[in-house]
């Protein structure tokens, strides 16, 4: 009996040892998931796709939100879309595979995004919007959104033009460069300065095509305009500086001068904007400001800290024009 009852008593002892180990295992994985869940343990993988490479504006941004990443001490994984929504889609399913604490991505354009979001949100990973916006009915599939108010750099644009132009007799001419078709940039910076040329009639939008954001595409559709009727164009509305700086090219070859014969409008204020400011080629550029990534990545912890955050957060932007171009170039950080 007494070695029956030692067997009996040897075998319950083994049974709790186990049971508090796997109680222990348990406690320790479910502070790990906890510490994770709020950020408390540092280090966080963060999936980043962006847009592409299309411009100086779009190489800074990555590099801000790539170099705030890494100087925080996370993790991160990057995609580059290359312009195309289905690279896009087919990162962000990637990144949610790899099981990332944090999705953040620059939408190539505004709709198609809803069944991947809903993916990463029934997947428990939060997204962060940054530069550009999605147009979709469920604002819970994104937390929050930060980069520049687009709508109101259209407006400032158009508000310099009519302030610039307000002696000038006669209707004013004006050939629009539009950004990626679809894309958030491209559609309310558009919507933007036609809600303030729409007060002032004389103002009128002659021509209007995509040159989608790039240098290149800029120049051709430049060279378009100006065939059709480059005697009669009187400004140049451009999306961002890259399409602009194309334009200006075609302008020259044509036979005009830039910045005087044609009024050249950009966006984005960057450095080769400035450059063709103090050449006296551009008259003025609205800032978009790409230097957000500490802010970003300071609403990524805040969120895992679960802090309360923001939908939409929008970065501090200005207008420049010739005359401050030289004093302003050489503090220009992209």
């Amino acid at each position: 009996m007494k070695s029956g009852l030692k067997l009996i008593i040897f075998t319950l002892l083994t049974l709790m040892v186990l049971l508090s180990a796997c109680n222990s295992s348990n406690e320790v994985d479910g502070a790990k998931g906890n510490s994770k869940d709020n950020g408390s343990d540092g280090k966080l993988v963060i999936g980043f796709s962006q847009v592409g490479a299309e411009s100086e504006w779009r190489t800074a941004n990555t590099k801000s939100i790539q170099d705030a990443i890494k100087n925080a001490g996370h993790e991160l994984q990057f995609s580059d879309a290359q312009q195309r929504q289905e690279n896009q889609i087919s990162a962000i399913r990637s990144f949610i595979s790899q099981g990332v604490d944090a999705i953040v991505f620059s939408p190539v354009v505004e709709t198609g995004f809803e069944t991947v979001l809903q993916e990463a949100k029934d997947a428990g990973i939060p997204v962060f919007l940054a530069d550009r916006s999605v147009d979709i009915d469920d604002d819970s599939l994104w937390v929050t959104f930060i980069g520049s108010n687009f709508v109101e750099e259209g407006r400032n644009a158009a508000r310099w033009l009519v302030d610039e132009m307000s002696d000038y007799d006669g209707d004013v001419s004006i050939v629009e460069l539009q950004g990626t078709v679809g894309s958030a940039p491209a559609i309310d910076r558009k919507k933007g300065f036609e809600e303030i040329i729409a007060d002032h009639p004389k103002f009128k939008i002659t021509q209007s095509q995509t040159g989608n954001f790039t240098r290149t595409e800029g120049q051709e559709v430049m060279e378009s305009f100006l065939r059709s009727d480059g005697e009669n164009i009187d400004v140049l509305y451009a999306h961002n500086d890259d399409m602009a700086i194309g334009a200006i090219q075609a302008i020259e070859e044509y036979g005009l001068k830039p910045g005087e014969d044609v009024i050249v409008i950009g966006v984005d204020a960057v450095r080769g904007a400035f450059e063709a400011m103090v050449e006296g080629k551009m008259n003025v550029t609205v800032e978009c400001n790409p230097m957000f990534g500490p802010q970003l990545v300071d609403l990524i912890e805040d969120y895992f800290a679960g802090k309360e955050i923001p939908k939409r957060v929008d970065v501090e932007e200005d207008v420049y024009t010739m005359d401050q171009a030289a004093d302003l170039i050489d503090s220009r950080e992209y």
